[in-house]
Formats: structure tokens, C-alpha cells, sequence
């Protein structure tokens, strides 16, 4: 039995800088609405939309989320104190080690 209505989805693609900076311009001139610019070059209206929002929050047109800088320094910062927290641990394993040994 076929499903009915049933969409395939889409392969995830990767696209520039560049090239997501020129579908952001396109969007805010104004003349062609964010649905119209998806179709037209064949991509998501939510990939678009946020583009468009982080291209507004990078140029301080919007303040309700993380810029591109604060993400990136929101994902080292957590990476940091990902090792940070597995250097207390096997620091606390080995006080517990050695510990025993001395007894």
C-alpha cells in the first residue's frame, strides 16, 4: 500500500557565505517576497527566513537572539567547559586513587 501525500525530503546542501548574503539582499529590497525568492532559487522559505533573520541580529537590526559572534563564542565557550568539567573528573578519580593507595 502507498502513502498518500507523503513528501520526500529534500538532501541537505551546504551553500556559502557569499551566496547566502545575496539571497538576503534580494529578500530585503523588498521587491519579491521571501516565498517568491525560495522558489525562485529552489531552497526552503524556512532556510531563507532564517537567513534573513540572522543577517538582521548580525547587523544589530535585531536584538531578540545571539549574533553569529555570540554563537560561535556560545559553542566555544561550552566546548571549553565540556573539557573543563572531564579534566575535574579524572582529576577527582585520581585524588580518590591515590587516596587509597596511601592507606
Amino acid at each position: 500500500m502507498e502513502s498518500v501525500g507523503k513528501k520526500r525530503s529534500r538532501p541537505r546542501r551546504a551553500f556559502t557565505p557569499e551566496f547566502k548574503a545575496e539571497i538576503v539582499e534580494v529578500c530585503q529590497r523588498g521587491d519579491r517576497t521571501v516565498a517568491q525568492v525560495a522558489r525562485d532559487f529552489d531552497l526552503t522559505e524556512t532556510a531563507v527566513r532564517s537567513w534573513v533573520k540572522q543577517a538582521e541580529l548580525d547587523a544589530g537590526i535585531r536584538s531578540d537572539a545571539l549574533t553569529s559572534d555570540e554563537r560561535s563564542e556560545l559553542a566555544r565557550l561550552r566546548s571549553e567547559n565540556r573539557r573543563l568539567h572531564q579534566d575535574v573528573d579524572i582529576l577527582r578519580r585520581a585524588t580518590a586513587f591515590f587516596a587509597r593507595e596511601t592507606r
